[in-house]
């Protein structure tokens, strides 16, 4: 509608948006660039409120040209909760989470499907292949199977059953690979130089990042304009709060926000944290972490492709970047369960055991709004809550 061409991430080169680019020459990611000056003459803030609830109600910033290409499952606008509990526990009265639980297939990923998968079909793509770490695949199978579409994936042999479950129910060619997702990777690599497949892979196509941007545009929406003072993100490849930050970015231009940005945190589990060390030395790039390993699977990325971008985030607006140990996502885990009544998964529940550690070191101020992004339901990790209840025989009464 208001997309006018793609541009190189690192080198700022531009390429035609109806083309099915992948990378740029020097390697970098592609980012989608709109028309700001017509988005703001066709639509004001006020009239998303009367729109459809849905990741739909902001065209004007999304790369769709048909509106019958689109290929939705029903993504609803995710809610808004006031955590007051689980606050009070971490010494903040003003926390948030946006839970993206509730969207389809129970993850934050069906928004980079939805988008990404409606801009193949609008691109005439017939087969595409992609990298996961189990959620990304299950997403974007799902709407694949919805929109006609061949699909390929890859995933480490380690992935949770669910996932698999998901990826084989829906139809997809899926494999199992003896690694981590960088070997899921190149195995995908070399498949879409044999055959020709649509290269879905994270940042490799430039659509994905415009369903997740959604993520901040609900947000603003939701806090009227106003945004929060600290967004705390769980990161792997970083595609959400690259997308959060890119959509802050527009509505700045746009003259929709008067603000400072919210301060981005990037929440990494101990077991895998390149982002948290490349910003602790003040790099613009991480390296490889060997080794990769931890209960929050999904966030199980030893080297993200737009890692500098996720860098750039954090410089950007004065954030940070922070560990936590499975332990301490376990407990948040649980704290969240008890307190709040919210079953979320390992990578949301990081982002509390972080906020945590900021809230003690005095980084996050009390009275300060802080959103925790939970990216999916827990009911997908049933691995990580361990169970012993005591067994009744049938004639048994209850204890008192």
């Amino acid at each position: 509608m208001f997309m006018t061409h793609l541009e190189c991430a690192r080198c700022e080169a531009v390429y035609d948006c109806e083309t099915r680019a992948h990378l740029c020459e020097c390697g970098g990611p592609l980012l989608v660039r709109y028309d700001l000056n017509r988005v703001r003459e066709s639509v004001r803030p006020a009239e998303f409120a009367g729109r459809e609830p849905s990741l739909w109600r902001y065209r004007e910033l999304l790369p769709l040209r048909d509106p019958d290409a689109r290929v939705s499952l029903g993504e609803p606008m995710t809610p808004l909760l006031r955590l007051h509990r689980a606050g009070a526990r971490v010494g903040l009265s003003r926390l948030y989470m946006k839970d993206e639980g509730l969207l389809p297939t129970g993850t934050f990923k069906a928004r980079g499907a939805a988008v990404g998968v409606s801009r193949a079909r609008e691109l005439g793509v017939e087969a595409l292949a992609m990298p996961t770490n189990g959620n990304a695949g299950a997403a974007w199978a799902a709407y694949s199977a919805a929109a006609g579409i061949e699909c390929v994936i890859v995933m480490p042999a380690d992935a949770p059953l669910i996932h698999r479950k998901e990826c084989a129910v829906t139809g997809s060619t899926f494999y199992l690979v003896d690694g981590l997702i960088s070997d899921a990777g190149k195995q995908v690599a070399g498949g879409v130089k044999r055959h020709g497949w649509y290269d879905a892979s994270t940042l490799k196509e430039p659509y994905r990042i415009e369903g997740k941007k959604t993520m901040g545009l609900e947000l603003a929406e939701q806090f009227q304009w106003q945004l929060p003072d600290v967004i705390v993100y769980p990161t792997g490849g970083g595609v959400g709060l690259i997308g959060i930050h890119k959509v802050f970015r527009e509505l700045r231009e746009l003259g929709w926000l008067d603000r400072p940005f919210p301060r981005m945190v990037a929440v990494q589990s101990s077991g895998c944290a390149p982002i948290v060390r490349a910003w602790e030395a003040g790099r613009r790039e991480s390296e490889f972490w060997t080794g990769a390993r931890t209960v929050a699977f999904g966030i199980t990325v030893p080297k993200a492709l737009g890692d500098f971008l996720v860098l750039d985030a954090l410089y950007d607006t004065n954030g940070c970047a922070v560990e936590t140990s499975d332990e301490e996502i376990l407990q948040a885990q649980r704290l969240l369960a008890r307190s709040e009544g919210t079953f979320i998964c390992p990578e949301g529940a990081a982002t509390l055991a972080a906020t945590r550690k900021l809230s003690q070191s005095g980084w996050i101020k009390p009275g300060e709004r802080v959103v925790l992004l939970n990216t999916g339901s827990g009911l997908k990790y049933p691995e990580s809550v361990s169970t012993s209840p005591p067994v009744l025989a049938a004639g048994d009464s209850l204890p008192a």
